[in-house]
């Protein structure tokens, strides 16, 4: 319809300008001593159109002929930049797909694009890494080390990355020069964690799920998996006497404090140190707060002197709880552990054999029948000692 409508506007003109011009008398006079030249008015208007045409597709000519460097420049940088947005996708493609080989190759072509030489550096640096090629790693990484655009994203690359090849060293250089630069999150805690983590550094290691639980970015099984190791770490350290074991104590925080595999732990380096009293303390604060047989165990072990007020509180502690917990057979070897060595042999026998009856693994048949055995030998009823020392062995051989 458009060019319908073109056409007839077309006729029309080309109409108006033929009736026009036929009855049109008028003329143009040229003078240019000794020159006279006489033109129809239609005859100059003709030539005046020819003329502005060709002057314009002169100039057209022209300015298409001075900018055509520059239309050729900037064809080859679109092609360029087609290539390189091609080959940066290619590499992701490649990377996420498992195929690095073809990702480093593919970024080896991205990075023929200034924009792109960043991105597809890091692209070829994990692809490299997950071919275990440290060399080629470190050269596309070293590409970046001028371009402070991309420090942080190189920065954290290489700490993951390094991390991952276990370099916790190398990888905490990273970091902290990573923190030098002012720049902090998350991802970096994270890395950071590990990499600690790798090079049993279990202070920082502690200081690092404190302040990744606060912003709930671990799994709380993790978080509670993590404090265990290093708690036990510096806990068990036997480099420790009792009183450095009593310092590293102190910085332990109240609420870990009552964690039960924190205060078995401790309970049990201060028992091995001599330190029964704290010992104690220790686990009479955590089983108040959550029941554990194994704190019941470090209980028992830090059983205080016999005839002393402390181990009388200790079996009055017991029988308090076994109260409330009538059938838990470690409470109950506890008790009768104490009242054998508080010479209180009828309470000793019937706990300890209360806790034979209920004992679901050897060793706590093993640790019932020694204790009734040597309650037996004390009395001097040497055949009944004598049974139980057997059955001990052979729970042992079992």
């Amino acid at each position: 319809m458009r060019l319908f409508l073109w056409l007839v506007a077309m006729m029309a003109a080309a109409i108006g300008i033929a009736v026009t011009a036929r009855f049109n008398p008028g003329n143009v006079v040229l003078f240019y001593p000794p020159y006279r030249y006489d033109l129809s008015l239609n005859f100059f208007v003709v030539l005046e159109v020819a003329l502005f045409a060709f002057l314009y597709v002169v100039i057209r000519a022209f300015r298409a002929t001075v900018k055509m460097p520059g239309k050729v420049a900037a064809y080859r940088q679109q092609k360029r930049e087609r290539e390189g947005n091609k080959g940066l996708r290619e590499a992701l493609k490649a990377l996420f797909e498992g195929r690095f080989g073809h990702a480093e190759k593919a970024a080896l072509r991205a990075s023929e694009l200034q924009e792109n030489a960043g991105v597809a550096a890091l692209i070829g640096a994990r692809a490299a890494h997950r071919m275990r090629q440290g060399a080629r790693r470190e050269q596309w990484l070293n590409k970046l080390v001028d371009d402070n655009g991309m420090k942080t994203a190189r920065l954290m690359t290489m700490t993951e990355l390094l991390v991952d090849d276990h370099q916790p060293e190398a990888a905490l250089d990273a970091v902290r020069e990573l923190n030098a630069s002012g720049t902090r999150h998350i991802h970096a805690l994270q890395m950071s964690l590990k990499a600690q983590q790798q090079a049993k550094n279990w202070p920082e290691v502690l200081r690092l799920v404190r302040s990744l639980d606060k912003h709930r970015a671990l799994h709380p099984a993790l978080s509670s998996r993590l404090r265990e190791l290093a708690y036990d770490d510096l806990l068990s350290d036997s480099s420790h006497d009792a009183e450095s074991l009593l310092r590293v104590w102190a910085t332990v925080p109240n609420a870990d404090r009552l964690k039960p595999y924190v205060a078995c732990r401790a309970a049990s380096a201060l028992n091995a140190r001599g330190l029964h009293d704290e010992a104690r303390l220790v686990a009479e604060e955590s089983l108040a707060a959550d029941w554990d047989e194994r704190v019941v165990r470090a209980y028992r072990e830090a059983a205080a002197p016999a005839g002393s007020a402390a181990l009388l509180m200790q079996i009055e502690h017991c029988e308090n709880w076994a109260h409330a917990r009538p059938t838990d057979a470690e409470l109950a070897l506890t008790l009768g552990s104490l009242c054998l060595k508080q010479k209180l042999w009828g309470k000793a026998q019937r706990y300890l054999e209360q806790a034979l009856s209920d004992a679901a693994d050897p060793r706590m048949v093993r640790e019932s029948h020694l204790k009734l055995a040597q309650l037996h030998e004390a009395l001097g009823q040497e055949q009944e000692a004598a049974n139980h020392y057997r059955q001990c062995a052979l729970a042992t051989i079992l």
